[in-house]
């Protein structure tokens, strides 16, 4: 089972890497959702580049999704499978609407702490857990942790208090969603940091 949860975590670091790279890009260096680079509200703004990120992304949760249930649980519990299917959905609507893809981008974010959190297995499996990477690994992962998962949530729902008045453009299953699948996301990520 080791082999085939390193081949696992070896695809999901790959995801991370790009998934995060490209939303960072996306949403700090490109002109996509800058203020006053476009005409249409930030909650509109897609691009070729974020649709292809989030195509991408929905595949490998799909394909993810599939290796945990046909090894379940050995590769992860409910709280995968939830994360994961809230995470296609969340990922399908925005790609089919168009609409809060500033949004699914930021979460998609976190995702650059998975190459912290795989590198920790890795380094457990082989028995390095007294080592000096280990400890570096583990000081990155919980700055990683602090800011992609705790402060970016914090940023994430003040953006969306101070855009508000255009959070509400959104069709109604993809504005609920929207409310209720970050909370949900929010609540799984104290949960890893308070429960394990």
């Amino acid at each position: 089972m080791d082999k085939v949860e390193w081949k696992n975590r070896g695809f999901s670091t790959f995801h991370a890497i790009v998934a995060s790279s490209a939303s960072l890009y996306l949403l700090l260096f490109s002109d996509l959702f800058k203020e006053d680079s476009h005409d249409q509200l930030v909650i509109n703004r897609t691009s070729t580049v974020s649709e292809t990120i989030l195509g991408v992304s929905i595949g490998y949760f799909l394909s993810d999704l599939a290796m945990i249930v046909w090894h379940f649980p050995a590769l992860g519990g409910w709280e995968y499978v939830l994360h994961h299917g809230l995470s296609m959905f969340s990922i399908f609507l925005s790609l089919v609407s168009g609409q809060g893809q500033i949004y699914i981008l930021t979460v998609l974010f976190s995702e650059s702490t998975t190459p912290f959190v795989n590198l920790r297995w890795y380094l457990d499996i082989a028995g390095q857990k007294s080592s000096n990477l280990y400890i570096c690994n583990g000081i990155f992962l919980f700055l990683g942790w602090l800011i992609a998962r705790i402060l970016l949530f914090l940023f994430f729902f003040t953006h969306m208090l101070i855009y508000f008045d255009q959070v509400k453009e959104i069709f109604d299953l993809g504005f609920y969603s929207l409310l209720l699948v970050d909370l949900v996301f929010l609540l799984l990520t104290f949960g890893v940091c308070c429960w394990r």
